[in-house]
């Protein structure tokens, strides 16, 4: 009987998913339907496009069709974006209290602020944290782990819906790598990521537990995305390689997908939904008494929940006044797009990258600095700038730290954070090579051979190992002069940056770790952006940073 709902249902979720939008939310109007709301990849966006005032307006216009309606995030809601950093992510987390959160997974993000932190910040939300794959070898308590479970069962009526959790395994590279460590430097924390088939294996674990529970339906709420780059462990070939999953909402990669229909390990059907970025839409999967599962989203939504709304003009007042206060000028716009809008700070070099850059070596006195373009998160448009606009463009509030390297560190750098990157900078909309460790640079200028293939290789953890055949080449460091000269393999220079990268080797480029540090965590990255445009440009971005400087030649 199972089978057979599955099959129809699949069927019907992948016509059906349009009729999900406004006019025709409720397909079944039957008053035994579940109703599962669910939302990935907020970072934040507390009251852009729907908001979290129209999700919760949204959510109780269900309510009143149904009495079985549960709330769902799948993980990156409370890092990345200002009013974030001013709280340490708890601002967000009480909204979704307020909201009303069923269950939640945590994506790499919700690492950022550190395990203690993690912890309150799992309190405040109110939510059921869920993750099956979050392993722990360290002495003494890990205190969030106790807050985590693998898996829930929920009985709707005579329905019982399975809920279990998956965190991508790119978690560690992803986020602040220190923090998974004991203090000897240790990895004490690991996700499942030796392996496609380790992370495989553990959600069929915990898939087949829920079913011998007796779960009618299994829904896995997963932070795992569908790029390319994350491969073993999309959410793509998390289905493939299992059996018994109805549904896989899934967030990390942004990705927009309505509904999605791919074939488990045999044969069977399992939908994929996931709501791309910030609340721009709500997703909704539909169990239906009949049994039958829908799944779409909702792309506009009018109505606003005026409690919430006053909540979150409360908080926005309380930092409001130290957001708006000027500190500088711009004459040009400094970006992290192209003219068309596509993003290219994480595969190419944009003015953003070079003025963030140039930041770090000024106020640091370094030979070189690198700045992850992941880690610039807003564009600085012509005209005013304020101290809101610098944290939009730094939202994690980490420090800057300078340590001595030798030139063949500096190439594996380049060379890990390049290996993604393709001759062509866009596809339709979407960047294509994109990786957030891409590297803007200051005091280098280098080519990348796109037509080379990447042979970068990373351990389990995706940190770098090493690299056969390079596709970075003529790669050349400014000297004292302002000539460019050779970038020697056994010469050590001192490279600017920030903790995130130099001290705990995000994403992947772990190189620096153990090198001598000159400056161990000093100013905030913000901060860094803020004194090199008030003290060093004398408040006021000038022409130089009308375009890229001719950095990074991409060929």
């Amino acid at each position: 009987m199972r089978t057979s709902q599955k099959k129809l249902s699949c069927l019907l979720a992948a016509l059906l998913a349009a009729t999900l939008l406004l006019g025709g939310c409720n397909a079944t109007k039957a008053e035994d339907d579940v109703i599962i709301l669910y939302t990935n990849d907020v970072h934040c966006a507390i009251d852009d496009d729907i908001g979290y005032a129209g999700l919760v307006a949204y959510k109780q216009w269900c309510e009143q069709q149904t009495p079985y309606v549960t709330l769902v995030d799948c993980g990156d809601a409370l890092q990345g974006d200002v009013i974030g950093t001013v709280s340490k992510g708890e601002y967000p987390a009480e909204l979704m209290n307020r909201a009303g959160y069923d269950f939640a997974v945590l994506g790499n993000h919700e690492f950022g602020y550190g395990m203690e932190q993690l912890d309150r910040l799992m309190e405040i939300s109110g939510a059921q944290y869920l993750g099956c794959n979050i392993n722990y070898s360290g002495e003494g308590n890990a205190a969030f782990l106790s807050r985590l479970l693998s898996y829930q069962i929920v009985s709707y009526g005579e329905v019982k819906v399975a809920f279990i959790g998956v965190s991508t395994p790119e978690s560690i590279a992803k986020s602040v790598p220190a923090y998974f460590c004991d203090e000897n430097g240790k990895y004490v924390y690991d996700f499942c990521g030796g392996s496609g088939e380790e992370l495989y294996g553990r959600v069929q674990e915990n898939v087949d537990a829920c079913l011998k529970g007796g779960a009618d339906h299994v829904v896995v709420l997963a932070h795992l995305g569908t790029d390319a780059s994350s491969s073993p462990f999309t959410s793509r070939e998390l289905i493939e390689n299992t059996r018994g999953i109805d549904v896989v909402l899934d967030g990390h990669s942004h990705s927009e997908i309505s509904c999605d229909v791919v074939k488990n390990e045999d044969g069977e059907k399992t939908l994929l939904s996931s709501t791309g970025t910030g609340l721009h839409n709500i997703g909704r999967l539909t169990i239906t008494a009949s049994g039958i599962l829908q799944t779409g989203l909702i792309g506009e939504y009018a109505e606003r929940d005026g409690e919430m709304s006053d909540c979150i003009k409360s908080m926005e007042e309380q930092f409001e006044a130290e957001l708006n206060k000027h500190i500088g000028t711009a004459e040009v716009a400094l970006t992290t797009v192209s003219d068309s809008g596509i993003r290219l700070v994480r595969n190419r070099e944009t003015n953003l990258g070079d003025f963030c850059a140039d930041a770090y070596r000024a106020i640091s006195g370094a030979d070189i600095a690198l700045v992850n373009g992941g880690g610039i998160r807003a564009d600085l448009p012509a005209g005013e700038i304020t101290y809101g606009d610098m944290l939009s463009v730094h939202p994690y509030g980490n420090s800057l730290c300078v340590v001595k390297a030798t030139g063949q560190e500096i190439l594996d750098a380049l060379e890990m954070a390049s290996r993604f990157c393709l001759p062509s900078p866009s596809d339709g909309e979407n960047a294509v090579g994109e990786c957030g460790g891409f590297l803007q640079v200051s005091g280098l200028k280098y080519t990348i051979d796109a037509s080379v293939s990447s042979t970068v290789e990373t351990d389990e953890h995706g940190n770098f190992s090493r690299v056969a055949a390079r596709r970075v080449k003529d790669v050349m460091v400014l000297d004292e002069n302002g000539n460019y000269t050779e970038l020697l393999p056994d010469k050590v220079y001192t490279v600017a940056s920030h903790n995130y990268l130099i001290k705990q080797g995000g994403d992947g480029l772990n190189m620096f770790t153990d090198n001598e540090l000159i400056i161990d965590e000093g100013m905030t990255d913000y901060e860094i952006l803020m004194t090199y445009l008030m003290e060093n440009l004398h408040g006021a971005v000038g022409e130089e940073y009308a375009l890229p400087q001719g950095r990074i030649e991409v060929k």
